[in-house]
C-alpha cells in the first residue's frame, strides 16, 4: 500500500474535526510507518508528518493545532478555519 499526502493529510483533518481520535491517528502512524510503503514524490515530507503522529501520544510530544497546521502545510495544504454558531 502507497500512502500518499492526501491520506496523511485527511488522518490530521478528521483528529482535528474529532472524527478520531489522538489513540487512534497514533495507532494509524505507527501502523504505516511499519507496513506501508511512501509516495516517493513527498516521502520525506510524509515519513517526517507520521513520524511525529507516531509520537503524539507521548505526554512530552502531544500534538498541538500549530502542529497539525505545520504538517499539513509541509503537506502542500492551507489551514482555513470557518466558525459557524450554532445556538
Amino acid at each position: 500500500m502507497i500512502i500518499t499526502r492526501k491520506e496523511v493529510a485527511e488522518k490530521i483533518v478528521a483528529y482535528l474535526k474529532h472524527k478520531i481520535t489522538l489513540p487512534k491517528l497514533v495507532d494509524w502512524a505507527e501502523d504505516i510507518m511499519m507496513d506501508s510503503a511512501m509516495d516517493e514524490k513527498y516521502a520525506e515530507e510524509i515519513t517526517q508528518a507520521v513520524s511525529r503522529i507516531g509520537v503524539a501520544d507521548v505526554k512530552q510530544f502531544g500534538l498541538t493545532w500549530d502542529d497539525c497546521r505545520s504538517m499539513l502545510r509541509k503537506l502542500g495544504y492551507e489551514v482555513d478555519v470557518n466558525v459557524t454558531l450554532v445556538a
